[in-house]
């Protein structure tokens, strides 16, 4: 559970390590020496500007230890870039794996921070033979990559789209593998699933109920929470940031739209018990 810090409106997450991770978590630390279970994933998971994140909603209700392994922004390769991190996931009696956007992970025509997934590093020599009118000198983050890219057309954007897709297939499969049988994979947007490859407006990017569906077979179960709009309507009520953070607070899920996300979590987490 984070804590407000007196006086200026923002949260202190506690800030903690677990195991031989050199990844950064919200706290504060579990003890995961007996049965404890993990959340893996990007914003949402971690629960930025929200005092009780879904994981420690979670948590409350079933007595037992959640150690929240999301992280800001990451996509598929965080994990899979750290071994400690996978680690600590397969040793939980139930892992949640948050589906994330395909955007932040590092393919043939660019590469991404191995740790922070949404910095862009770099345009390989593909990507620049097929863009040479974009500076990608003054590109720092995978977001306005893509939108960049996307100005020049749908249709010409097509194979770095499929390409994302496919490897985000792979490296999720990946993931679910080295995490223990009682895995549930876990959708949550305001959204459902688009049936077609939606554009970059959609979170999460360039995920499909087709790319959903080849998961499965490799999940225990299946979660799609979709906010309602009274949840949404929350806003930033519920929230705790400083006045220069406002900007990123906005569209992030609030406490309503956690308190659903548990909700919808804690019956198939309580049927792998």
């Amino acid at each position: 559970m984070a804590f407000v810090q007196p006086g200026d409106g923002a949260l202190n997450y506690f800030p903690c390590h677990y195991g031989r991770s050199r990844l950064t978590y919200r706290g504060p630390r579990r003890d995961l020496t007996g049965e404890y279970l993990v959340t893996l994933g990007g914003t949402e998971t971690y629960g930025r500007f929200v005092i009780a994140p879904y994981a420690a909603l979670i948590e409350e209700r079933l007595g037992l230890p959640v150690a929240n392994l999301g992280c800001q922004n990451a996509g598929p390769d965080v994990y899979l870039c750290d071994r400690g991190a996978i680690e600590v996931a397969a040793n939980a009696h139930v892992a949640v794996l948050q589906i994330m956007g395909a955007q932040n992970l590092t393919n043939r025509y660019y590469t991404v921070h191995p740790r922070r997934n949404d910095r862009f590093v770099a345009a390989t020599p593909l990507l620049r033979s097929m863009y040479r009118e974009v500076d990608f000198t003054e590109i720092h983050f995978t977001r306005h990559l893509i939108n960049v890219l996307w100005s020049y057309g749908e249709d010409r954007f097509q194979p770095i789209r499929a390409e994302l897709q496919l490897l985000w297939i792979e490296r999720m499969t990946a993931i679910l593998c080295r995490l223990p049988k009682r895995r549930i994979l876990f959708w949550t947007a305001d959204h459902a699933p688009k049936d077609r490859d939606a554009g970059p407006e959609f979170e999460p990017m360039f995920i499909t109920s087709a790319m959903i569906q080849a998961l499965r077979p490799h999940a225990a179960e299946y979660v799609e929470h979709v906010s309602t709009a009274a949840a949404r309507a929350e806003g930033l009520s519920a929230m705790r940031f400083l006045p220069t953070e406002e900007s990123a607070a906005q569209g992030l899920p609030g406490a309503a739209v956690h308190q659903e996300a548990a909700d919808r979590l804690l019956p198939k987490v309580e049927g792998l018990m």
